[in-house]
């Protein structure tokens, strides 16, 4: 069977607070909102379309938003449970990715090298995983 799935869109993150989601997501990574749908009625729930080079990200803040696990709060815990995980992006620069995290409060959940390739994870202002990972 041949598909005909052409591109990714985008990934879908629950959050608390969508501004303040937005501020983190802008602050720490450089997204920008490209749009804003407002409150969608049969969802209960805002919407915000946050991009950066060319991806997106689907952000909801529902009015009664459940608590996020504590077992998806650390990665190789959360990487145990089946189900979707975490956004990874590239960075040629770990260590100036890093010391900008740990200058704006960010998180930091995970560090690890996995051969010759630094990983590291952090929590966004919602405690999602966001994954980084810089090949050698």
């Amino acid at each position: 069977m041949e598909s005909n799935v052409k591109r990714v869109l985008h990934t879908g993150i629950s959050v608390y607070n969508m501004e303040e989601s937005i501020e983190w997501y802008r602050k720490n990574l450089g997204f920008q909102v490209v749009k804003d749908d407002g409150y969608c009625p049969p969802l209960k729930a805002k919407i915000v379309f946050i991009e950066k080079d060319e991806y997106q990200i689907e952000l909801f803040e529902y009015e009664e938003p459940k608590k996020i696990p504590e077992d998806r709060l650390t990665p190789n815990t959360d990487l145990q449970t089946v189900g979707t995980k975490h956004v990874a992006f590239a960075t040629d620069d770990m260590d100036a990715l890093k010391a900008g995290f740990v200058e704006n409060g960010v998180d930091i959940a995970h560090e690890v090298r996995m051969g010759n390739d630094a990983v590291m994870f952090v929590r966004d202002c919602n405690g999602v995983l966001i994954e980084f990972i810089q090949e050698k």
